[in-house]
């Protein structure tokens, strides 16, 4: 039957979830190798200043060469200096080139092997597999989805990230200097298709093209069946489960942000519905934007939808319910009055001995719910003022903005605060249900083991053997005791929800029994019945422990979203630690907070065993240390400064104490306050050093940090940089000296 075949889609001998897998694993990897070759751009191929366009304008073309190669290389050959340049030139740049030819063409490569897939399962290679069938699979449905979606995310980000212009001038130079051109199974053509300029620019004011990007997704066509189909599952279904991590419906649209993301991307690969179908848009807003407009599509990149929407009739008019200032309002305060309640919360928890073991298992519920309230706030928040998401040159954005900004009484301080304590607290609660996971089962045994060895001696009172103060033999309890004892015994670990209802029974008998049979009287008796009562409590209180609890916090404290945003609260940053640089610590759960963001990209990637892993983890795991040291650098910059400070006091304020001076001269010598400011600002050095040394080893992403080794590069930074600035001010040299 099919419905076994599809039992396990990502099963290794599973054929048809395997060939998907792959596609969407390799589609992770080029976003991040597109990502990283982003940074490496040789400047000279943007021919942005005059001695660039002067100096290689002859030997670097755009697209316009292929229409008369030997044209442009007539040109070369007539000069000798320009062929020298051409050659130096080739020489400098063909490794990077290649490289970017590379990444281009895997682009191309990807979308040639989507749509073989799509052929393949078409024409029935994959047994009893169809498309339907896929899409009837929860992983098939989720693994299709994303291989579009992430499609689109590579075309958006090589036009983000590397202009068209550029592009080209690339493309041509690869063509040109590589040996590409002479085989003839090079799909060169094809790529240049794909990626020649679509005239888009990322700098700010730039007008966008005219139906863009759905041009530019259209030029490789893609089985218009697939497309509408996975916006049909995106639009209807919950591909991700998300909801019952998010039980509360004020949260649905946060619970549902992965998929709205791609949903917003793949609506550019059927524009009609962008366009003109309304019912379809109407229904779309209403389910994932009701509440917000500006989303994060991949790893941070960040979308506002009344800025993307503009151009299409159906998706404005859908939309402008969202946008109305009074809905603007009206999401804006309830955050404002979210944000504080759920922060005297937070702040609460955190208090020394609060967070006690007993108290976490009682409250499981109420933790949970003010967690979700604080990253649905910090999310909508971070999103929502985001300078990224709002053109300055655009009237009714900005007019949104404002009204954000008043309604919600945005502090970016504040907001911050509230990022670092929730950050902290999930840090806590996580390690905590760890270790209580790991020690479940013992601890479980042993109440079981305590409960039921007290009611064996409580049968024993009632045996009459037992010296115990004024209790009469009766043969009854004695039995029912004993048989609590036993049926206490037979209690499963395993079989958690039998145990665990039958546990209830137990402590409801033990309540009766003390009511019935008048044993209140003896005090002995019931100190027996209430300590294993307390002992079944906590039997029902370990059992609670589940996986479930951490997986939720996982899902509900995803901070993907704030990659690139962050970046906005880098001087916030740096400002309390220098205030405080005991700081440090907090911000250690905040940036294990946002390293959990690379289990994005990686999920897939790790599934597939792919070995693009290593390399992957490594990108992004990177990037977050180089931030996380951008940040902490404030640290050896606040030390030298008080170094400073210390030497001109000793230079400049503090006289030497000579060998023999008058008694009454002493107070002057003394200068207490001189003395005083440099004790303070030593001791402020030791606070900084201990600050950062408090942070931990911490393992960000796959790269270990160690604050010993952070701090001393940060000091070597900061030492180069004061040095060159000494040398740079004080050596002076005089031209005319012979």
């Amino acid at each position: 039957t099919s419905s076994s075949t599809m039992v396990d889609f990502l099963a290794e001998n599973n054929l048809c979830g395997q060939a998907i897998l792959r596609i969407v694993s390799c589609g992770n990897a080029i976003i991040a190798e597109l990502l990283r070759l982003s940074e490496f751009i040789p400047s000279v191929f943007r021919l942005k200043d005059k001695a660039d366009q002067q100096k290689y304008g002859d030997i670097v073309f755009d697209f316009s060469y292929f229409k008369g190669p030997e044209t442009c290389e007539g040109k070369l050959e007539a000069k000798p200096e320009l062929l020298d340049l051409d050659e130096e030139f080739r020489e400098n740049n063909i490794e990077i080139l290649t490289r970017f030819y590379l990444a281009f063409q895997s682009v191309h490569k990807y979308i040639v092997d989507l749509n073989r897939y799509l052929d393949d399962l078409n024409e029935g290679i994959y047994i009893q597999q169809t498309l339907e069938t896929v899409l009837l699979n929860e992983d098939g449905k989720q693994l299709l989805c994303e291989a579009l979606y992430l499609y689109g995310v590579m075309l958006l980000v090589i036009d983000q990230k590397i202009e068209g212009e550029v592009r080209e001038r690339m493309l041509v130079s690869y063509y040109r200097y590589s040996a590409a051109r002479s085989s003839a199974d090079s799909n060169l053509d094809d790529i240049c298709k794909l990626l020649r300029s679509t005239g888009y620019s990322s700098q700010p004011g730039a007008k966008r093209p005219p139906n863009y990007p759905e041009s530019y997704f259209s030029r490789v066509p893609i089985s218009e069946t697939f497309i509408s189909m996975v916006i049909g599952r995106l639009r209807s279904d919950d591909i991700y489960n998300q909801v019952s991590a998010y039980p509360l419906p004020e949260h649905r649209s946060t619970a549902l942000a992965t998929q709205a993301a791609m949903l917003y991307v793949i609506l550019y690969f059927d524009p009609s519905i962008l366009h003109t179908q309304q019912a379809k848009m109407r229904e779309i807003v209403d389910k994932y934007f009701p509440d917000n407009w500006v989303i994060s599509i991949y790893m941070g990149i960040t979308v506002n939808l009344a800025e993307a929407w503009e151009p299409y009739k159906a998706a404005k008019t859908a939309l402008n319910y969202t946008l109305d200032l009074s809905n603007v309002k009206e999401q804006a305060s309830r955050y404002a009055a979210v944000t504080e309640r759920v922060h005297t919360q937070v702040q609460q928890f955190l208090k020394e001995g609060c967070l006690r073991e007993e108290l976490v298992l009682d409250n499981i519920p109420k933790l949970l719910n003010c967690l979700r309230d604080c990253n649905v706030a910090i999310r909508w928040l971070m999103l929502h003022t985001a300078d990224t998401a709002c053109d300055p040159n655009n009237k009714r954005l900005r007019q949104i903005k404002d009204q954000i900004l008043t309604d919600s009484r945005y502090n970016p301080r504040i907001l911050f605060q509230l990022l670092l304590d929730t950050a902290q607290f999930e840090f806590i609660l996580k390690e905590m249900f760890k270790q209580m996971l790991s020690e479940k089962q013992t601890k479980w045994e042993n109440y079981k083991k305590e409960g039921s060895e007290r009611m064996t001696e409580l049968a024993d009172v009632f045996s009459g053997v037992k010296p115990l103060t004024r209790v009469e033999k009766n043969e009854n309890l004695q039995a029912w005791f004993r048989e609590i004892s036993k049926q206490i015994m037979s209690l499963n670990y395993d079989d958690s929800t039998a145990a665990g209802r039958k546990t209830v029974q137990l402590i409801q008998a033990l309540e009766e029994v003390q009511e019935f049979h008048q044993l209140e009287t003896n005090l002995q008796v019931c100190q027996f019945l209430a300590d294993t009562r307390k002992f079944l409590h906590q039997m029902i209180r370990t059992i609670n422990i589940k996986e479930e609890v951490l997986i939720t916090m996982q899902i509900v404290g995803d901070l993907s979203y704030a990659w690139q945003l962050i970046d906005s609260f880098t001087s916030i940053m740096q400002e309390s630690i220098r205030v405080s640089p005991s700081m440090v610590t907090k911000l250690r759960a905040t940036f294990l907070k946002l390293a959990s963001a690379l289990d994005l990209p990686l999920l897939r990637i790790n599934q597939a065993n792919s070995p693009d892993l290593l390399s992957v983890s490594q990108y992004y795991s990177g990037e977050l240390v180089s931030y996380v040291r951008k940040v902490l650098q404030i640290i050896p910059e606040s030390m030298f400064t008080s170094l400073l400070k210390i030497i001109k006091l000793q230079t400049h304020d503090i006289v030497e104490v000579p060998t023999r001076l008058d008694k009454d001269k002493l107070r002057d010598y003394a200068q207490l306050g001189p003395r005083y400011e440099v004790a303070k600002l030593t001791h402020a050095i030791s606070i900084f050093t201990e600050g950062i040394l408090m942070m931990k080893t911490t393992l960000v992403g796959i790269i270990k940090v160690d604050p010993k080794q952070l701090l001393e590069d940060g000091i070597r930074k900061e030492l180069v940089k004061r040095v060159a600035l000494a040398l740079h001010r004080g050596l002076i040299f005089n031209p005319r000296a012979k």
